[in-house]
């Protein structure tokens, strides 16, 4: 294994040719400024011009995964992990729904406080954040509020992408969902291991589905699923 970074953040991709080079820019300058980060991209069969633009900007990341066919979030997270060097895991969606500059505040976090878990909340929202659909924000608020009473937590969004959690607490081979609910799955096991948890407010600019936009609010059945069933297993 490479020499163990403060902080992994994966990057999975799918179809993201007209944002994906503005989202490695900004972990490109992100990382100049911390250089214990490591960032590792996975193109997860991608079938427009991805696999180009990220081959043309390798310089702005240090691991490229490469999966000729589309296997799902959760699949290309897990081959993330195991090629992971850093003390932290986090990830960044390959849009331009968050704002790479925020984990300046998990850094800050990790160095004052050594926490289990951190999560950025697009609720309690630093500067902005966008109007979502209806219905997709009574979704999270439904799964934090499950999440919350199984757990026994305060959090207020626990389905916000920026999750960042300690590497030791997660064994990825243990993990068993491959789709969007692998979130909660990664939640509910960290929080059983772990013993601290903080929040901090992040910016959000959340897409459309018409923009591009990939979970759909019936991916909620399976996320709560998935935090039922891992309360007791």
């Amino acid at each position: 294994m490479n020499e163990e970074k403060l902080l992994t953040i994966i990057v999975p991709v799918y179809n993201e040719e007209k944002t994906i080079k503005d989202v490695l820019i900004s972990l490109a300058k992100l990382k100049q400024a911390i250089q214990t980060i490591e960032i590792i991209v996975v193109n997860d069969g991608s079938k427009d011009d991805t696999l180009k633009i990220l081959k043309e900007n390798q310089n702005n990341f240090d691991v490229l995964i490469n999966n000729l066919q589309n296997k799902g979030k959760g699949n290309a997270v897990k081959s993330a992990l195991e090629k992971a060097n850093g003390k932290y895991i986090t990830f960044q969606d390959a849009d331009l729904e968050y704002d790479p500059q925020d984990f300046n505040k998990f850094v800050n976090l990790i160095n004052k406080f050594s926490p289990d878990l951190i999560i950025g909340s697009r609720f309690n929202y630093a500067d902005y954040t966008r109007s979502h659909h209806f219905f997709n924000k009574i979704g999270n608020i439904c799964i934090t509020f499950i999440f919350n009473l199984f757990y026994q937590t305060t959090f207020t969004d626990v389905y916000s992408c920026y999750a960042c959690f300690k590497r030791e607490l997660l064994d990825y081979n243990n993990l068993k969902s491959n789709g969007f609910e692998q979130h909660a799955e990664i939640l509910c096991k960290v929080v059983k291991k772990g013993k601290t948890f903080y929040e901090v407010p992040i910016n959000y600019n959340g897409r459309t589905h018409d923009e591009g936009k990939k979970i759909k609010f019936y991916h909620i059945f399976s996320v709560i699923y998935q935090i039922v069933i891992g309360r007791f297993i």
